[in-house]
């Protein structure tokens, strides 16, 4: 992979502010252990460099998953038919999503994205590759309540929520969202969900530090873009990205580390680092298949089919929405 080919000329770049970004920093950065939310990534450059993240031979998850969705997209057709409404949570660039497309030549596809510029690149693509697919682009941050437009067609609403993206979440959280994508999706819905298993840590810990250093240019990527967008005065190179394995909750966590002591304005506040002192950017929790049951279940979901390739490392499960009863 060349580098070159992802460098963008982000001082031609028109970005706008944001006050939920500006608010989510300010507030992770005041906490003992700062952090900042890892939905802040997805700038133009962040997307991108994901993309090439996903490309790693290191990262594992994109390459099985696919493979998973290449083997089972037809039974996902036998079971909602060849026109559902496919709406991704997170689309990114809808690679994925050509493999359900195919499988289902009639769906509707209804992408939501949090970077527009990203979400029009990507549609465009997709536009030009199947034309007869009638694409509704949704640009929304999906871990807060999503408005839907209506599709043409009646067929029956499925979620898509591939990468394992459930697992950047704390599993409170995760459970929240769930139910959030439920309630957007609505009764007699149908989650086709990707969700990483818990392995060897130092296989997880490399695929989130990849040799190439391109882990590292997207957890740093979130330093410029304070820079650019919220008036930050970052020192980039005072930094250094960490990925470590927290047992406690089975997750590999991305950490911003201070190689030096340092102190920077972000929107016109200061604040200070610590030598070794880190900003939390990312979890990326793990789960055994009963833990993927549980989570589904408090979500409002029950597990239909679960698929796994034939190494165990990672898990696709078509999920069905549980109908709201009354119960004591």
């Amino acid at each position: 992979m060349q580098i070159s080919e992802l460098e963008l000329d982000i001082e031609k770049s028109d970005f706008s502010f944001d006050p939920a970004f500006r608010a989510d920093v300010l507030n992770g950065l005041s906490q003992t252990q700062k952090a900042i939310p890892a939905r802040w990534f997805y700038d133009l450059e962040g997307s991108r460099l994901f993309e090439a993240i996903t490309r790693l031979a290191e990262y594992y998850p994109t390459r099985v998953e696919r493979g998973l969705l290449d083997r089972h997209a037809g039974q996902v057709a036998d079971r909602l038919g060849l026109a559902p409404t496919i709406v991704e949570f997170g689309s990114g660039s809808s690679i994925k999503t050509r493999i359900l497309l195919d499988a289902m030549p009639g769906a509707t596809y209804v992408p939501v994205e949090i970077c527009g510029e990203f979400l029009a690149e990507a549609c465009a693509g997709l536009s030009a590759d199947f034309p007869h697919v009638e694409i509704l682009p949704v640009e929304a941050n999906f871990m807060n309540p999503v408005s839907l437009p209506s599709p043409r067609g009646s067929g029956p609403m499925l979620g898509f929520f591939p990468g394992s993206t459930i697992g950047n979440l704390q599993p409170r959280a995760a459970v929240d969202l769930l139910r959030s994508m439920r309630a957007t999706l609505g009764e007699g819905s149908s989650l086709l969900i990707g969700i990483d298993r818990l392995k060897d840590r130092q296989r997880l810990l490399r695929a989130y530090d990849d040799a190439d250093g391109i882990t590292a240019r997207f957890n740093l990527n979130l330093l410029q873009r304070l820079n650019r967008e919220l008036d930050g005065t970052v020192p980039i190179g005072a930094f250094q990205h960490r990925a470590r394995w927290n047992d406690d909750w089975s997750r590999v966590e991305m950490h911003l580390e201070a190689t030096r002591p340092v102190e920077f304005e972000i929107a016109g506040e200061t604040f200070a680092l610590d030598h070794g002192e880190t900003i939390h950017t990312e979890n990326c929790h793990k789960y055994t298949p009963a833990q993927m049951r549980t989570l589904l279940q408090a979500g409002g979901w029950c597990e239909e089919c679960h698929w796994v390739d034939g190494d165990g490392d990672f898990s696709l499960i078509l999920a069905s929405s549980v109908p709201d009863l009354a119960g004591p």
